[in-house]
């Protein structure tokens, strides 16, 4: 059996648990290394247990706990070689933690990993697909200004997706935020907006995607009600009828349930 379970989700912090036959991979520790023992252990998972630990970029809310967190657990890190330089760099993770380079694909514990490009200003940042030994395939992509075309290619046909549905963009525009920053949330190396986002589920609902976790909400920029119904409109022009066809969930920012089961 594989499920899913996003730990944690938006500015304050994200990572995501991934779990199949036994074997657990976590995507970014991006809270404390206590906050997310904490959150593993009340869905039943031991820290200890995690395998490797697949970071999509530097910035702290998907990297804050991870040298705690390694150097406790003895757990690998993987993530792309820019992104590995910056965090060594900012002593996000140093010599104590075991880290491997990944660019392109791996296989760890039976399950094939593929890395695919995302637009972000970061040093690097990296979203990942996750083909599971029973022929389905978990997949990660948040934290881009659009949908590349390699994250297009790699994600056609993934079974589950955390997608990005990051703000509304009439909120952004209108709301209180200073121009740079409103610039840096709209622009090509920012986050996914509703819309953006609705329209890439369309393309992976006819590609065979049928369950979607909306992730990385702004709480200033968006409401889940919004991104929710922004997806769920984007489905629904396609005849398509939630439950029989598919089933869209909206990532809180601090899990409340025990995962999603595959």
């Amino acid at each position: 059996m594989a499920k899913a379970c996003q730990l944690f989700s938006g500015s304050t912090g994200n990572s995501i648990l991934i779990s199949s036959k036994g074997h657990n991979f976590l995507v970014d520790i991006g809270v404390s290394a206590k906050r997310c023992e904490q959150a593993l252990l009340e869905i039943g998972v031991e820290p200890d247990s995690i395998d490797a630990v697949f970071v999509t970029h530097e910035h702290g809310d998907h990297s804050a706990g991870l040298r705690v967190f390694c150097t406790r657990h003895k757990t690998p890190v993987f993530a792309p070689e820019l992104c590995l330089e910056a965090m060594l760099e900012s002593g996000l993770i140093t010599d104590a933690v075991h880290f491997e380079k990944l660019e392109y694909s791996l296989e760890l514990c039976g399950i094939e990993v593929n890395a695919f490009k995302q637009s972000h200003d970061s040093e690097d940042c990296a979203g990942y697909r996750f083909n599971l030994s029973d022929g389905r395939s978990i997949s990660v992509c948040t934290d881009t200004g659009y949908v590349t075309e390699n994250a297009k290619e790699v994600l056609a046909g993934t079974d589950m997706i955390f997608l990005e549905s990051n703000h509304e963009i009439a909120m952004v525009e209108l709301g209180p935020y200073p121009y740079h920053l409103k610039r840096r949330i709209l622009g090509t190396r920012g986050h996914l907006s509703n819309f953006a986002c609705a329209e890439f589920i369309k393309e992976l609902s006819q590609s065979g995607t049928t369950r979607f976790v909306l992730s990385h909400l702004s709480r200033e920029n968006n409401t889940p009600e919004i991104a929710r119904q922004t997806a769920l409109a984007a489905l629904v022009e396609l005849g398509l009828n939630e439950g029989s066809d598919f089933r869209l969930f909206v990532s809180p920012p601090q899990n409340e349930s025990r995962g999603i089961v595959l």
